[in-house]
């Protein structure tokens, strides 16, 4: 992996810890979703693809302290900044 790749996995998983402990996820609308990430300067994005019948996409990102999640049906156009991770899943207490 590297150095890239570890500081991104890194940042994800320090994301994955933060919801882990708070338990405090902001789930939003898409449009709402891209509304507070284009307030980070280059975020780190957590995606992944996976559904039963359609495919869906789950996003997330760790904004002042708060997890925010989104799932669309359709990939989302991230702002060029955004660092990307894709995981194998996203799980979402609740």
């Amino acid at each position: 992996m590297t150095d890239g790749g570890a500081a991104a996995a890194a940042g994800a998983e320090a994301v994955a810890q933060a919801i882990k402990a708070s338990g405090v996820v902001v789930r939003l609308e898409p449009a709402e979703f891209l509304n507070v990430l284009a307030k980070q300067q280059e975020p780190l994005v957590v995606c992944a693809a996976g559904g039963f019948l359609s495919t869906s996409y789950q996003y997330l990102f760790g904004y002042k302290g708060l997890a925010f999640y989104t799932k669309s049906p359709e990939p989302l156009p991230l702002p060029s900044g955004a660092e990307l991770v894709t995981a194998k899943s996203i799980w979402i207490p609740g």
